[in-house]
């Protein structure tokens, strides 16, 4: 099958593009590397089925070329990272709303009688919102915060490509999934655009304070990468997929203090723990999702998943990442 993986070269992209090349599929990815890493698929670059194009999905003249040669997107470019959308409001909006708005319009243009593309959108539980209600289940009311604080943009973006997705399955039967990712971690990722794991194991590592933001009793689960990989692609194969959205995550849950002091423990590290208001680290009014946790029943109803990695495992092996990117020099310092 020919496959397009649009974001290719991100933390989770590259981990899914190496997953269909191992199954044997002849895959093109694009990413403008805006917080996509080359170095992410380095090692997947001699292998024949792989075609790299480095360049914006906001170009319609090559996406076109790309859409029209896959019979399946699996659209994960998008702009990620509380730190990154609070400090780019407008470029993610317009990758985030604009970009996906491309790959549906292209896919449902580009296909042929019953030959119809398919497009699997990756999303986010960012979508819920200030929802306290939880597990948080697909069908659950989204609460919004005001529009004045561009936190919110990225959850209202991805919102509306939800929205977008299903209105190209209803009106032009477009086989579309959606799938809400929630706090997916591993190796491969990085601290540059706000993400909490990294960041703790690299501040540990260097005997640095771990800087937990607010008061540190929020919650989170965090899903290994591998599960989430084996999460998209088991729903890319399920007819019955089509049309729906999906919750992928773990069913732990832990606060963000408490993951401070796990890896403090599990790093050995001489690491204080200093808790740090929201806004010396964004914008004076930020707000955060007070707790991110998946009602996961549906897909395992669908396709029996269930994770194979527990937050340990997923820790020990990101520890080892980045113990091994820290003695070559590949990662930043943090403070």
């Amino acid at each position: 099958m020919n496959i397009l993986v649009t974001g290719g070269a991100g933390f989770v992209g590259s981990h899914l593009v190496e997953k269909l090349l191992e199954d044997g599929h002849k895959v093109t990815v694009i990413d403008d590397l805006s917080t996509g890493r080359i170095d992410n698929i380095r090692h997947l670059t001699c292998d024949k089925n792989l075609t790299v194009r480095i360049g914006t999905i906001l170009n319609e003249q090559l996406m076109s070329k790309l859409v029209s040669k896959a019979d399946f997107i699996y659209h994960l470019a998008a702009a990620v990272g509380v730190k990154y959308v609070i400090e780019n409001p407008l470029r993610s909006i317009q990758t985030n709303v604009k970009g996906t708005e491309i790959v549906l319009e292209l896919a449902e243009k580009l296909s042929r009688g019953n030959r119809r593309k398919k497009v699997l959108i990756t999303s986010t539980s960012e979508v819920y919102g200030k929802n306290e209600k939880i597990p948080f289940k697909e069908t659950d009311d989204r609460v919004m915060g005001p529009t004045t604080i561009s936190r919110w943009s990225y959850s209202c973006a991805k919102a509306m490509d939800e929205f977008l997705a299903l209105a190209y399955w209803r009106e032009k039967r477009l086989p579309v999934i959606i799938v809400r990712l929630f706090n997916t971690c591993g190796p491969r990722q990085v601290s540059d655009y706000g993400m909490v794991i990294p960041r703790f194991i690299e501040q540990a590592l260097r005997d640095k304070p771990l800087t937990v933001y607010g008061d540190g009793r929020q919650t989170r689960s965090f899903l290994y990468v591998d599960d989430a990989v084996r999460a998209i692609v088991s729903l890319s194969k399920n007819p019955k997929a089509v049309g729906e959205i999906f919750n992928i995550g773990s069913s732990e849950r832990i606060t963000i203090a408490g993951l401070a002091s796990r890896i403090v423990t599990m790093t050995g590290s001489r690491s204080a723990i200093k808790l740090v208001p929201y806004e010396k680290v964004y914008t004076k009014g930020f707000e955060d999702m007070r707790h991110r946790f998946p009602n996961t029943a549906k897909i395992h109803g669908l396709t029996g998943f269930r994770i194979r990695y527990t937050l340990k495992d997923t820790l020990e092996n990101m520890i080892e990442d980045a113990r091994i990117r820290i003695s070559k020099g590949g990662a930043k310092a943090c403070c």
